[in-house]
């Protein structure tokens, strides 16, 4: 009877791991973490992991939106915590609280329909080649100096763009972020709609300054050997992004998608997270060297919860200051 038992545990297992895990997700995973850890969950679970990108998170989410009564997505990695919610809300994410939550640094970052798996303060990133007086804060940037010289990204299609959205409206509050923006709008170069390409204006010269991560100083050490792109938290206080993982609701794909969400919290994921995501790992992970040139966060921004439940009204207050 044990022996049968045992036989039918390994053919469930075969059977349940034996199809293709599909993942939704933006151009900078896919482009760059992935690349490392599936094929060590590939290898860990004898699976295929089919990675799809829409570009940025923003189409990602829309894409589950639209496929919602039909999903074709197992997994969704990238999504920010108001991106989270708004899936939450529109019904797309199935509950599951990771086992492996166990492991996280911050009981704040548990969430029953997400996973997180990294995190790191927002920043303006500096080209230190070009800018000789970089700003300090959020009224620096409205200098005329930096005409031209700023691409910001699109909060209505990209995570990091929305977080850079929330960054000012923490610090500004709601009514005077929309007003600071109708100001910084006449600096702006053009908007990308993810962080992937507003990077690569910066690194081909097109852009001087741009929206990214607090962890982008260890980046150019580590690429360049000197600090080329600088970041900068502003005095204001400093707003930090997390980004998660879920489950779609009626995956085909059940079992393999929840052994992923289990091993975005083990250490052979989380190990990868500083060199290949540029963010900070959620469990307890020895940092490389050159993480030391992360500027220190010495005060953190936030916004009311409840402001998630009105994401669509403040990116429609943000068109009307922005566009017009």
């Amino acid at each position: 009877m044990k022996k049968l038992f045992f036989l039918t545990l390994v053919l469930i297992t075969a059977v349940s791991f034996s199809a293709e895990l599909v993942i939704y997700t933006s151009d900078s995973f896919a482009g760059g973490i992935a690349k490392v850890v599936i094929p060590k969950f590939e290898k860990q679970y004898n699976c295929k992991v089919k990675v799809v990108s829409f570009g940025s998170m923003g189409d990602v989410l829309a894409r589950l939106i639209a496929e919602k009564n039909s999903p074709r997505a197992d997994i969704v990695i990238g999504l920010n915590l108001q991106q989270l919610n708004k899936a939450i809300s529109e019904g797309i994410l199935e509950k599951y609280r990771a086992t492996n939550s166990k492991n996280l640094m911050y009981k704040g970052f548990v969430n029953d329909y997400g996973t997180v798996y990294d995190y790191g303060a927002i920043a303006m990133l500096y080209n230190a080649e070009k800018i000789k007086n970089p700003p300090r804060s959020f009224k620096d940037l409205l200098k005329s100096e930096y005409k031209g010289k700023i691409v910001l990204i699109d909060p209505r299609t990209s995570s990091t763009g929305l977080t850079f959205l929330m960054w000012t409206i923490a610090a500004f509050g709601e009514d005077g972020a929309m007003e600071y923006w109708k100001e910084l709008k006449k600096n702006v170069l053009t908007f990308t709609s993810g962080w992937s390409a507003a990077f690569k204006m910066i690194e081909t010269g097109e852009a001087d300054i741009i929206v990214s991560f607090a962890t982008d100083g260890a980046y150019s050490m580590y690429k360049y050997g000197s600090i080329k792109y600088v970041p900068v938290i502003f005095e204001e206080g400093a707003y930090v992004l997390e980004e998660y993982a879920g489950i779609i609701k009626n995956a085909k794909n059940r079992a393999l998608a929840r052994a992923f969400i289990e091993f975005i919290l083990t250490p052979e994921f989380q190990k990868e997270v500083p060199l290949n995501q540029w963010m900070l790992p959620v469990i307890n992970i020895e940092l490389p060297e050159v993480f030391k040139y992360v500027p220190e966060t010495k005060k953190i921004l936030r916004v009311d919860p409840k402001i998630n439940e009105r994401l669509d009204e403040i990116l429609k207050k943000w068109e009307k200051a922005v566009i017009g």
